[in-house]
């Protein structure tokens, strides 16, 4: 637990002090999604979810990307002691060169968030909302679940998106090269004007937004949540989905989404957990 905290609060002072991490193009940085300790088996247990995640970190720690993030629901009971530290005691093992990054997901903070949810998971896992620089690409972590569902934390929201648009017009002013924005929902799925469903954010909400992007030159949001893989356009705006490293509910299996960062552009590939890689050499 110690480990983990310090590890936390690491990360914490260098997001807080805006530290660019001295890493050029190419790069590349892998995303694992709702590792969702429980889901498996209804909150009784979470051994297949520690199966999975222990293989996902070995694997993060042998490949060295430039950065692992977690895009959302870390455990399936928002809360639940059990599945918060075994998602924390596997999340330690990951070399401590390699940031962690999290990201709130629904199930971490309720269908519909309320401030003591929001507060309870920045005291377990931190900032529900972030920016952070590797080379010139900036990345701009959003708590999707309050845009999804405001309604117990308006202020929450309205703080969120003018902070957004301030960190969006700083990395443009600071010639950040590449804008990109990871979030746990997906604003679409297959279209940016498909109807509103369970796997995407509603559209009074979602043309707000995906007009602010286009507007910076964001080129690609990743998110999870739908616990199966899609890919869909909004003009340049590329909306990835992603499977879920934990229990997936589609064709796809349970696996790891790979990212390459150059200068030109991003390219990414997701791996079924028995296809991945034995190296990774971006050029």
């Amino acid at each position: 637990m110690l480990k983990h905290l310090l590890r936390s609060l690491s990360i914490l002072i260098s997001l807080t002090d805006g530290l660019q991490a001295q890493v050029k193009e190419p790069f590349f940085f892998i995303q694992a999604s709702d590792p969702q300790f429980g889901m498996y088996a209804a909150d009784q247990d979470f051994e297949q979810e520690t199966a999975n995640f222990e293989f996902a970190i070995a694997t993060v720690n042998r490949l060295r990307p430039a950065f692992l993030i977690v895009t959302g629901d870390l455990v399936n009971k928002a809360g639940d002691p059990g599945e918060v530290a075994e998602y924390q005691r596997i999340a330690a093992k990951l070399d401590s060169s390699i940031p962690l990054y999290n990201v709130a997901g629904n199930h971490d903070l309720g269908n519909e968030p309320t401030p003591a949810r929001l507060a309870e998971y920045r005291r377990k896992f931190g900032p529900d909302y972030y920016t952070f620089r590797v080379g010139r690409t900036a990345f701009f972590v959003l708590n999707s679940a309050i845009i999804y569902a405001p309604q117990n934390v308006p202020d929450e929201l309205n703080r969120q998106e003018a902070w957004l648009r301030e960190q969006l017009e700083k990395a443009k002013s600071d010639g950040m090269r590449q804008l990109v924005v990871i979030q746990h929902h997906s604003w679409f799925i297959k279209a940016p004007d498909e109807k509103d469903q369970y796997e995407n954010i509603p559209r009074e909400r979602r043309d707000r937004y995906l007009a602010l992007f286009h507007g910076y030159g964001v080129t690609h949001v990743f998110a999870g949540h739908y616990h199966r893989n899609a890919v869909a356009k909004d003009g340049p705006l590329e909306m990835v989905t992603t499977g879920a490293v934990g229990k997936p509910l589609g064709n796809d299996r349970s696996g790891l989404r790979v990212v390459v960062v150059r200068e030109t552009g991003l390219e990414h590939r997701y791996y079924d957990l028995g296809a991945l890689p034995n190296r990774i050499v971006p050029r």
